[in-house]
């Protein structure tokens, strides 16, 4: 069985109001490297694909180039979109097994990737998650519609992760319909194909705005003793 790591760093650093990609930004090391690193020295992962803006393409190379990384077999430029840019992504991959990783989530652990990569096997999809704890407000102008119910929702994360040829199938189907989903799951959920839910990290954040990347160092932090800010 090979397997694929698809690494998305073709974001643009609006919500981050930085002057370069997010990813590039440190967490003692630039926060793409934290995130591949998970799936460099996991056991079950083949290759890594990572996809970027062309824009960072050569600032990526370099940053990849200065890390002894075996995995990684391609950089690959993105699309205008985060659906673009996984479907550029998984049409490289020849495998049997895609997982589907946004590269600002650097605290992703090494179980979520197993557990990922075991419910994709045996389920053909799979998207790790977490319950969601505080209480859903659906709202019209201002004012209350209904409440949700909180025990039925669930907060995606990355990784993703799928049997090769039902998330190729997924986006191949997307892209001739002119369909966009909020995440690579939704592509595959709607063909009918179940997805079942493999249980994650709150920690598992991805770096967005300044307030997460603060969040972010504490965590580090937390997690290694000998963080710095």
């Amino acid at each position: 069985m090979k397997t694929t790591a698809i690494i998305l760093a073709a974001g643009k650093a609006k919500r981050m109001m930085a002057d370069k990609n997010k990813l590039f930004l440190e967490l003692r090391k630039p926060i793409l490297i934290h995130a591949v690193e998970a799936f460099e020295n996991h056991r079950l992962i083949n290759e890594i694909i990572i996809v970027v803006n062309k824009k960072d393409l050569e600032v990526c190379s370099k940053i990849v180039e200065k890390n002894i990384f075996k995995k990684i077999q391609k950089i690959i430029v993105g699309g205008e979109t985060r659906q673009q840019s996984s479907y550029n992504g998984v049409m490289e991959a020849d495998s049997d097994i895609i997982i589907i990783h946004d590269g600002a989530r650097p605290l992703v652990t090494e179980d979520s990737i197993t557990n990922s990569i075991r419910d994709a096997l045996n389920y053909g999809a799979s998207v790790v998650a977490v319950p969601l704890k505080e209480t859903v407000k659906k709202v019209d102008n201002c004012f209350v519609k209904n409440t949700l119910d909180r025990d039925a929702l669930w907060i995606a994360q990355t990784p993703q992760t799928f049997k090769a040829d039902i998330i190729k199938k997924a986006h191949e189907a997307a892209e001739r319909d002119g369909f966009f989903g909020k995440d690579d799951s939704s592509l595959v959920e709607r063909l009918g194909y179940k997805v079942r839910i493999c249980m994650g990290h709150y920690e598992n954040l991805k770096i967005t705005t300044p307030d997460d990347l603060i969040i972010a160092k504490h965590i580090f932090k937390k997690n290694n003793g000998d963080y710095y800010d």
